[in-house]
This record gives C-alpha cells, structure tokens and sequence, in this order.
C-alpha cells in the first residue's frame, strides 16, 4: 500500500475493525442485551461501550504520539511539531469521549428520567464527585483537558516530556475500574490494566504517528524512526502479553471457562495481539530497510497491523460490558479482612511461609525484570568491544533487583496489611538494604558507557539518562544534605500523617510508597557511597557526622514507635479480625523495634563502607605524591628546605 493511501486508509482501517469488533463481542457477550429490569435503553446499552471504544483509541493516539515524539524525533521540527499536535487532537477526543461515558456510565448505573431539571443535574452531580465510578471519569475528562491544551501550546524538551508523564497519569483512572465491576477492586488486577493499557496506548499510538508522519518526512529520516519504534513496540508488546495474562488469570478461573461468551472474546483479543506481535518479530526486522524507501508491502503490512489493532481495542471494549466468569460466581465479601482488604484473612506466618507466601505485584516484576535485562545487556556490549566492567558491581545489581522482587511481591507484602511489623520490616529494606545494593552496580556510569549516543539531534536512552543526572532538580535532591532530610523526615511525614493510611486502603497509594522509601534511600545511599557521579559530595568526615545524625534520628524514630501508646491506623490493624500472631500493639511495638535495630544494619555498613572509601583516598593521594616526588626528585622539598635556610639567614643578620 502506497504510504499516502495508508496515511488517509490507516486511522479508517483501524475504526472500522474496532467497531466491526466490539459490535461482535457485544453480540457474542451480550453485553448490550436488553435488562430484565430498569433498562437504560438501546441507545445506552450500544452506545457505552462504543464510547469506551472511542476511550481507548483517544488514549493510545495521545500517550503514543508524545513517546515517539520524545524518543524518535528532533524537538523545533516539523515532525515533533505534527506528533504534539496529532496528541493534541487525541486528548481532545479522549475528553470529550470520557465525558460521554461518564455521562452514559451514570445513565446505565442509576437510569434516571433526563430533564433538564435541577433534580437531574443534582444526581449527576453527586455521581461525579462522590461515587469512585463517576470521579474517575470526571478525573480523565480533566486530565485530558489539561494534556490537550499543553500538547498544542508546547514545543520543547522538558515540557514534552512532563505532559507525557501526565497523560500517562490520565489512563490511570480507567484501569481503576477494570473490565468488570466485580474485580476492578482487586490490586492485581488494577496493576495488570494500567499496565495493559498504558503498553498498548504506546504501541498502537506509535504506529498511529508512523502512519500520519511517513509522507511529510525527508528521506533517509524514516528508517531510524522506524528502528526506534520497533524497539518501543516489542517492550510494549513484553508489557501487553504478560499483563494481559495476568488479567486473564483473574477473570478466567479454569480453562474450560474460555469455552463462555467472556473466554471467545478474550481468545479472540488474544489471538490478535499475537498475530500483531508475529508481524512485527517475523516482517517488520526483514522489511525495515526497504521501508524507508516507500517499500509497498512493509506498509501493507502496517495496514493489517492495524486491523488486528482493531480488532484488539473492540474486543477489550465488549469484555468491559462483559461479565468475567469468576466473577459470576465469586462469594460475598464476608470478613473484616476481606471487607478492608478485598482478600481473605492469609493463614498464620510460619517460618516456611517465609519462602511460600507470595503476593505477586506484576509492576516491580516488570521493574526488576527490564532492569536485569537491560544492565545484563549493557555488560556485554562493554565486553564485545573489549571494556572491562566489574563484575561484583553486576552480582550486587543482581542481588539487589532479586531482593526488591521478594520485597515486593513475597511474604513482606502477601502480611503486610495485616501485620505492622511486617510493614515496616518492608520498608526498611526497601529504603536501606536494596539502595545498598543497588548503588554500587552504578546503572548510570554503565549506560553512559554502553548506549549508543545519538548524532542525530534526537534524545535517547543516554541522552534522557544524562540529562536527569545534570538537571537543576537532580542537583537539589542529591546534595547529601538534602537527601538526609528527605530520607528521616520521609520517616516522620509517613507514619505520622494520613500517608500512612493512604497507603492501605489505596493500591495507589502503597505503590507510591514503594516508589517513594526506594528513591529516597538510593538518594542518601548515593550522596554517601555511590560510584555515579553527582553534582556535590560532601568531604568524608561530613558524610560520617550525615550518617552519625542520621543513625541517632532513625533510632529515636524507632523509639518513637515502640513507645506509642496507642494503635496507629487502628480502624485498620485492629479491626482485621486476626486471632494467631501477637496482638496488634504488641505487634506494632515489634515493628518499632524493627525500625530501630534491623534499620540500623544498612547504616552501619554504609559507615564502614564511607570509613574504607576515606583511608583509600587518603592512600591514592600519598600515592600520588609520591609519584610526584619520584618524577620531581623531591624538588619540592629541597626548595621547601632552601626557603627555611633563608629565612633563618635572614633572621641571623638581624640579630634575631
């Protein structure tokens, strides 16, 4: 297919295999069958999820559109200028689109008589701003707002890159609400959606942006494009296939349930995301040369890429009027437990459940996993050009990403909620042990050392690395000072606060505080010991008294906890209905005393480990001296000593 065809026949070939799609899978599901009672309508029933649809089209042509913009194209150019534009315009369909399910979402839940009535208005109202349904749609309409104003009025780096951030933030309400309203509570499932959707919003975006770009580029620019984005699409593609199967795993409880109307429009989803992905491992590596030339079946295939797309994004729309099979029969929420943690109460912590409990959170897999294989990577394109890489940096790294796993998703996390100590053991390795391990594996000396850098003008991996060492934020959070104070008063701010609170009752909340304890401690860690370099260090006595006032800070933390006489967060530790263990309290005072003797340890190696760094200094610097003196013939002493002659010559005659 001739490039300008597909330009106009791409975005039309991928709507109508959408709705193609979704008109199947409501037929199949039936998801727009008629209500045995309070019916909202034909026009609600087919109009929902064909505006979920538009949703999910909107979102992937912005968020897709402002990555390949940031990693593939040349800022102040018209290219990066057209993908801004093109995001501008898929924001404002996504806000006007999530408007419309909004809006349909409360007909369909409430079916209320429309009027333009007060009345009306009121219950409209209230559905927005007090029912988690409709504030997360009143939230993705704002936040789309917002991106489509600033994807129209920027045109440089930074802000590029921040609105990115925010328009990944803006799929994160829709994942909330999962493909069904009887599991979107479950935190398994809401990582496994915002994981899938915000994957697939890349993938089927940059391609979506090939295809409005590829007549307006000049020659020899497209290929490298080209190569980019295959690289975004198969880590998309990683993303997809593994959180989609998480997703199924919720949904599809046995595997003779794929035999309903749910599992052959899951099976069909499938079936087209594997065929993209056989595309694009099989044909686009063979024809990604000849593409940049206007190859005709390299487009062509484009074209039938995004008829799978199609049919991929109308079958995810059908299953979200689709009900799961698991959850047509899942059992009521009975148990303090599993009314506070959608979860049953996990039997007693025995010490072989130290090894057995897991609780798996797919995003620090995902974190963990890329992080391995790309470091892996790094070392051996430094070796195949003859570099030499340490390799006990690598068994630290290694052992670092393994221990953030099993924090993460092992027995620390499948007790946390139910167990203080537990909680704060977590957070002790999370913010001291794991950054001990993971700053001298020293990711960004590495990367600048193995990626590739880019002549072109445009910004890569290396490029985005090296620009968030040297910004005037990376300069403030990792002066050593500034790190101290935001690691101990994370401390504070954290259990004394409703943070603390935020974090068990909102999946979103307890992966902030991961995210939060992990970078503040590799901060510290780094300002003290760490190999990349920084903009300050302070000399190594400074850093000792850092240490010395931090250690003394963390054990009164520690302190603190064991001697608080009340429960904290008691509406939730005290009310779990747990009958083995220690009691709340005493567990609580356990956890203190976690905080203030195991949270020790990291400190007290890092100390040792900044006490070594200080005499090898000192070594190197006599040893340089040395050298000094070895090339000079001492000449800096003779003349030190000649000076010393003089003045006592000059003192003789003076009759001193």
């Amino acid at each position: 297919m001739n490039p300008r065809a597909l330009r106009a026949a791409g975005p039309l070939i991928l709507v109508v295999a959408a709705i193609a799609a979704v008109i199947a899978g409501l037929v199949i599901g039936g998801g727009a069958a008629e209500r045995f009672s309070a019916d909202p309508g034909a026009f609600v029933r087919w109009g929902l999820p064909i505006a979920k649809l538009v949703v999910n089209l909107a979102a992937a042509t912005m968020l897709g559109a402002l990555v390949l913009a940031l990693f593939g194209l040349r800022a102040q150019e018209r290219e990066f200028d057209v993908a801004l534009d093109t995001a501008s315009i898929g924001a404002a369909v996504l806000t006007l689109s999530s408007g419309a399910v909004g809006f349909l979402t409360f007909l369909s839940s409430f079916n209320p008589q429309l009027s333009l009535g007060a009345e009306f208005g009121a219950q409209l109202g209230r559905f927005l701003t007090q029912t988690e349904l409709g504030s997360a749609w009143l939230l993705t309409t704002v936040l789309a707002a917002v991106v489509t104003i600033l994807a129209f009025a920027i045109r440089s780096w930074t802000p590029t890159l921040l609105t990115a951030v925010l328009a990944a933030i803006t799929l994160v309400p829709m994942a909330t609400q999962g493909h069904s309203g009887d599991l979107a509570g479950h935190d398994a499932t809401v990582t496994a959606l915002t994981l899938h959707i915000v994957a697939a919003a890349v993938w089927l975006g940059g391609l979506l942006l090939l295809v409005i770009l590829r007549p307006a580029m000049e020659e020899g620019r497209l290929g490298p494009l080209l190569a980019r984005y295959s690289s975004l699409a198969l880590a998309a593609f990683v993303v997809v296939a593994v959180s989609g199967y998480a997703r199924t795993l919720t949904s599809i409880g046995q595997w003779d349930q794929l035999l309903t109307p749910y599992g052959a429009i899951l099976i069909a989803k499938i079936v087209a995301l594997l065929a993209m992905g056989l595309l694009g491992a099989l044909y686009r590596r063979r024809l990604l040369a000849r593409a940049a030339d206007g190859a005709g079946a390299f487009w062509g295939l484009v074209a039938v890429e995004l008829a799978f797309m199609g049919i991929a994004s109308g079958a995810a729309a059908a299953l979200a009027r689709t009900s799961p099979p698991v959850g047509e029969v899942s059992a009521p929420q009975s148990t303090p437990a599993e009314i506070l943690t959608e979860a049953p109460l996990p039997p007693e912590l025995t010490p072989a459940r130290w090894l057995t409990a897991w609780d798996v959170d797919l995003l620090w897999v995902f974190v963990a996993g890329f992080g391995l294989f790309f470091y892996y990577a790094g070392v051996r394109r430094l070796r195949a050009r003859g570099d030499a890489w340490p390799v006990h940096r690598t068994v630290l790294w290694t052992i670092g990403m393994v221990l953030l796993v099993w924090v993460t998703c092992g027995p620390l996390t499948a007790y946390g909620d139910y167990l203080f100590s537990m909680h704060m053991l977590g957070h002790m390795l999370l913010s001291m042990a794991i950054p001990l391990l993971l700053v001298p594996g020293a990711p960004v000396t590495l990367a600048a050392r193995a990626i590739r850098k880019r002549e072109d003008g445009t910004r890569g991996g290396r490029e985005w690395i090296l620009w968030a060492v040297h910004s005037r934020f990376a300069r403030v959070i990792t002066h050593p000072l500034v790190a101290a104070g935001i690691f101990i008063g994370s401390l504070w701010a954290f259990y004394y606060t409703d943070l603390f609170r935020w974090s068990l009752y909102d999946h979103l909340g307890h992966e902030w505080m991961i995210v939060h304890f992990l970078l503040s401690g590799y901060l510290f860690v780094m300002s003290l010991v760490g190999i990349d370099p920084v903009p300050y260090r302070l000399p190594y006595a400074g850093r000792l008294v850092t240490l010395i006032v931090t250690m003394a800070m963390h054990a009164f933390f520690g302190i603190s906890i064991m001697s608080h006489s009340g429960l904290m967060v008691a509406e939730w530790f005290g009310a779990m209905g747990r009958t083995w263990g220690a009691t709340p309290l005493e567990d609580q005072y356990t956890g203190g005393g976690v905080a203030w003797s195991i949270g020790e340890i990291p400190t007290l190696i890092t100390a040792v480990i900044v006490a070594i760094q200080w005499s090898r200094s000192d070594e190197r610097t006599q040893k340089r001296a040395d050298r000094h003196a070895d090339r000079t013939g001492d000449a800096e002493l003779e003349e030190y000593n000649a000076r010393l002659a003089r003045l006592a010559e000059r003192d003789r005659r003076r009759g001193l």
